[in-house]
């Protein structure tokens, strides 16, 4: 059984909760699954756990996982215990599914209008009270909708307290649950494609220096199968010079139908030469899921950008610059020695003339 606690916090602790709680919109959940942390959820000396019913869909199963035709339907439970000394009463709901920014499951509030495994789940009961140390098993039905496209679902089963814990004045929803995950048959399509890719480069003040790159993209789920990705990027020069690849870059998380993941990965050590092509290489992996599931192909992106080497341009400039003035100074001083050189000869031809003229002829 899952099991949610709330020690006595010191006041330091508290202004700290009350803070990341703020930047937090004040909200904290935790939905249960396969590589799910110890969770915890309460106020004061409130605590309770869920675990899923033991029954003819399995027993000491850490999610609840169903494959259901369109049209179909399914009843499970959720067991609710209560660890405390008092009775507790707690709000029990379905909601749709999202992964979030930081790659992990997670579930909309309760207020959020449902259009998936929210709107398809019915719980028997909302609101639950539970005798001290007791439990209660909570039944619900999913009914897939006979037009529902066929894929892959996510969503959960949740526990909150009916209001908001205030903490140092910040309203806290603290919920505890179990996540669900969905496949509707028909044909499945899983794919992925990588989209909005670009590479920018950062060169060095050093003329003979390499410089730095980073490619950005946007992997996108097009399939209807869930699905997760390793990736690998690297660059490389005009006719594939200069290779160089990026150190390891962090998997694609696990991401539902139609969402999207933003990756940038910074590439050291890049020459500069002139034009730049990326490549990123993606490896989707799928669930392990009952039935089969079609396989999937990687898929490569590439884009360009321009790496001028500026520096070295600049002092291949400068070199340039330095020997046509040097050659052109050397013809300047030729022409200057050849001019007064001319000139003295002339001026030697000239006294010779001179010299001969005022000389008397023969027997005068």
């Amino acid at each position: 059984m899952r099991t949610a606690t709330l020690p006595s916090a010191s006041p330091l602790a508290r202004l700290t909760a009350a803070l990341v709680s703020a930047l937090l919109v004040a909200a904290t959940v935790a939905v249960g699954g396969s590589a799910s942390p110890a969770l915890a959820a309460g106020d004061g000396d409130v605590t309770w756990g869920v675990r899923t019913a033991a029954n003819q869909n399995g027993a000491d199963r850490q999610n609840f996982g169903y494959r259901i035709a369109p049209g179909g339907t399914i009843t499970d439970a959720i067991v609710v215990g209560n660890h405390a000394a008092t009775p507790i009463t707690l709000d029990v709901y379905a909601a749709d599914g999202f992964t979030t920014s930081s790659g992990q499951l997670d579930v909309a509030k309760r207020d959020a209008k449902a259009v998936a495994v929210g709107a398809w789940t019915a719980l028997r009961d909302h609101t639950v009270t539970i005798a001290p140390g007791g439990a209660v098993e909570v039944p619900f039905t999913v009914t897939v909708p006979k037009d529902a496209t066929p894929g892959d679902y996510a969503g959960g089963i949740l526990t909150s307290l009916p209001h908001a814990a205030q903490e140092n004045g910040i309203s806290v929803d603290r919920r505890l649950g179990i996540r669900m995950h969905l496949r509707v048959d028909g044909k499945l399509a899983p794919a992925v494609a990588v989209e909005k890719m670009r590479v920018d480069y950062t060169g060095t003040l050093n003329p003979f220096g390499t410089g730095d790159a980073t490619v950005t993209y946007t992997v996108r789920n097009t399939g209807n199968v869930r699905l997760s990705a390793g990736q690998t990027v690297a660059l490389s020069g005009p006719f594939g010079w200069f290779p160089v690849e990026a150190g390891t870059v962090t998997a694609v998380p696990e991401l539902l139908p139609g969402e999207s993941w933003s990756v940038s990965v910074p590439v050291r050590g890049v020459i500069p030469a002139f034009w730049l092509t990326a490549k990123a290489v993606l490896s989707p992996k799928l669930p392990a899921v009952t039935g089969s599931t079609p396989g999937v192909d990687g898929v490569a992106a590439e884009a360009g950008a321009l790496a001028v080497p500026w520096p070295l341009l600049v002092l291949l400039l400068v070199i340039a610059a330095a020997v046509v003035g040097t050659v052109l100074l050397l013809r300047r001083r030729r022409r200057s020695s050849a001019e007064r050189e001319d000139e003295r000869v002339k001026k030697a031809v000239e006294e010779a003339l001179k010299g001969v003229e005022g000389e008397p002829a023969a027997g005068a």
